[in-house]
C-alpha cells in the first residue's frame, strides 16, 4: 500500500493511472466548523522591517532589488503567522502585495524543509483562476525563490504542455497552476501532489466560485494531510467557508482592510448617457495620454471596441478568451510598452494584471456584481499610486447599477454625460496625438498560366486573380 511523505498508508481509488479522489484531510465531522483564531488588523501595523518578521538575507536582498524594500500592511500582518507554519487567510485590497506575503513564507518553508526536489513532483503548490495571474505570481515569486536556490514552474491552459511537462520532469519547488491544466497533468501522471507541503489559493474568493470550486476540492484532495495552507484574496468572504472547513487547520485571519474596501487614492464616477451618445462619450474617455483599461461584458463587444478605437487613431488591444496565450502576451506586452495606451478586456483581466500607471479604469458595461466592481477597479491605483474609475450607465442600467455600487460601498460622483462635457476632459486631460498607421502594401498576386497560354499576356486591370478571388488585400497591423 502506498504511503504519503508523512508515512501514513493511504487508498487509491480510480482506475490505474489516474489521480487518487480519497481525501486525505476530510475531516470526521464534515460539517463541523473549525474554531477560527480571528485577528482583524483595522489599521496598518506599526512600522516594521523584513529583517525583524525574520525574512532570510537574501530574500530581503531580492525584495530590496524589486522594489519592495520594507513591508506592506498585508505582509506585515501576515508574515509573523505565516513564517511560523500557520494556517492563514489574508485579506487586502488589490495591488496591496498579498503575492510577496504568501510567497515569502512558500519559499522559506520549503528552503527549511529536508525534503529533496523529484521529479514531477513539486514541493509547494500556488492555485490561481487565470492565466494571467499566474504569469503575475510567477513574476514576483521567481526572484524569491531563486534567492534560495529553488525552481518555480507555471502551467495553465492555452499553449503546449511539451515545456510544462519538461519542467515538472526536470524537478519544481513551486508550481503555480490553473486548476484545468494541472488536473489534465495530473491524469496523465506527469504531477504528483503527493510532496506538496505549502498549498496557496490566491484569489480564494474566485477559485471558490461554482466553476472552479470541484476542480479546486480534487486537487486539494491529492495534496498529503498536515501541509500548510494559505488563502489570500481582496474581497475574502464567506463563499470560501467550504475550503476553509474542509482544508485549514486552526486558520488565523488577518485582514487589513474591510471586505468590500477599496484605496484611498482611488476617485470614483459614474456618468449617465444615452445609447446613441455611449460610443462618442467612451472614444473620449479612452482619448488621453495616459494608460486606460476599458471592461466590457463579452468577448465580441471588446474585440470591436479595440477595432474601433485604434481605426479612428487610438491605439488599443484587447484581451479576452478568444485570443490564444501567445495573442494575450503580446497585447499584454504592447499594452506595458506604451504602444498601445488602450487595453480593452473582459472579466479575464480584473484579477491578476497588474501594469505600471494605468490612470483609469472604465466600465464601459457595468458589471452585474459588486465584486467584479472593485476587482476591476482594482487594476489602477495599486500600490499607492492614484487612480480613476469611470462607470458609463445607460437609463435602462441605473436601478441595477446604484445597487451594485452601494454593496461595493462606493458613492461615485455622478454627473450626466454628453460628448465634449467638461467633465470626461477634467478626468482625460488633452487628448492624445492619434496615430493612424497606413495598412502594409498589397503583396503581388501569384498566377498561373494555363497551358498553352503565351505566357506574355497582360493580366487583367487589378491583377489576375483564380476564380472567386480578389485583390489580395495587407494584413491589418495590430499594435
Amino acid at each position: 500500500m502506498p504511503t504519503n511523505p508523512a508515512g501514513r498508508a493511504t487508498r487509491r481509488r480510480g482506475r490505474p493511472g489516474q489521480p487518487s479522489t480519497h481525501s486525505a484531510r476530510r475531516p470526521a465531522v464534515a460539517e463541523s466548523a473549525p474554531d477560527f483564531t480571528f485577528e482583524v488588523v483595522d489599521s496598518p501595523p506599526a512600522e516594521t522591517t523584513f529583517e525583524a518578521l525574520g525574512v532570510p538575507g537574501p530574500i530581503i536582498a531580492a525584495l530590496v532589488k524589486a522594489g519592495c524594500p520594507t513591508p506592506f500592511p498585508i505582509q506585515a500582518a501576515t508574515l509573523p503567522s505565516s513564517l511560523a507554519g500557520r494556517d492563514v487567510l489574508g485579506r487586502a485590497r488589490t495591488g496591496s502585495g498579498k503575492t510577496v506575503a504568501f510567497a515569502v513564507p512558500t519559499v522559506v518553508t520549503l528552503a527549511n524543509s529536508t525534503n529533496v526536489r523529484r521529479p514531477n513532483f513539486p514541493r509547494a503548490l500556488v492555485l490561481v483562476p487565470t492565466r494571467e495571474l499566474a504569469a503575475q505570481v510567477a513574476a514576483t515569486t521567481r526572484p524569491i525563490a531563486a534567492a534560495m536556490g529553488l525552481r518555480v514552474a507555471v502551467i495553465h491552459g492555452g499553449v503546449s504542455q511539451g515545456p510544462q511537462v519538461a519542467a515538472l520532469r526536470a524537478g519544481v519547488d513551486v508550481l503555480i497552476a490553473c486548476p484545468g491544466r494541472l488536473e489534465d497533468l495530473a491524469q496523465q501522471n506527469h504531477c504528483k501532489l503527493g510532496a506538496v507541503e505549502v498549498c496557496v489559493l490566491d484569489e480564494a474568493d474566485h477559485l471558490a466560485d461554482l466553476g472552479f470550486l470541484p476542480a479546486v476540492k480534487r486537487i486539494l484532495d491529492q495534496t498529503p494531510a498536515g501541509g500548510q495552507r494559505m488563502l489570500f484574496s481582496a474581497t475574502l468572504d464567506r463563499a470560501v467557508d467550504t475550503l476553509v472547513r474542509r482544508y485549514l487547520s486552526n486558520p488565523v485571519t488577518h485582514s487589513v482592510d474591510s471586505a468590500d474596501s477599496t484605496p484611498p487614492d482611488l476617485e470614483h464616477h459614474a456618468f449617465s448617457v444615452t445609447a446613441e451618445h455611449k460610443a462618442a462619450v467612451v472614444r473620449e474617455l479612452a482619448s488621453g495620454k495616459e494608460r486606460s483599461l476599458l471592461f466590457t461584458r463579452t468577448k465580441h463587444a471588446a474585440k470591436k471596441l479595440a477595432k474601433d478605437l485604434s481605426e479612428r487613431g487610438i491605439p488599443a488591444v484587447d484581451l479576452h478568451g478568444n485570443l490564444s496565450q501567445p495573442q494575450r502576451d503580446r497585447n499584454l506586452a504592447a499594452f506595458a510598452d506604451g504602444s498601445a495606451r488602450v487595453l480593452v478586456a473582459t472579466d479575464i483581466a480584473a484579477r491578476g494584471i497588474h501594469v505600471d500607471d494605468i490612470a483609469l479604469v472604465v466600465h464601459v458595461d457595468p458589471p452585474t456584481e459588486h465584486k467584479a466592481y472593485l476587482h476591476r477597479s482594482g487594476r489602477t491605483a495599486r500600490a499607492g499610486a492614484k487612480g480613476t474609475v469611470v462607470t458609463v450607465i445607460l437609463p435602462d442600467q441605473a436601478r441595477d447599477v446604484a445597487t451594485m455600487i452601494r454593496q461595493a460601498g462606493i458613492r461615485p460622483a455622478s454627473v450626466r454625460i454628453a460628448p465634449g462635457a467638461a467633465e470626461t476632459v477634467a478626468l482625460t486631460g488633452p487628448a492624445a496625438e492619434l496615430v493612424h498607421r497606413a495598412p502594409a502594401p498589397a503583396a503581388p498576386v501569384q498566377t498561373r498560366a494555363r497551358p498553352g497560354a503565351a505566357r506574355s499576356r497582360p493580366s487583367q486591370p487589378g491583377g489576375g486573380t483564380r476564380r472567386g478571388g480578389g485583390p489580395s488585400g495587407g494584413r491589418r497591423r495590430s499594435w
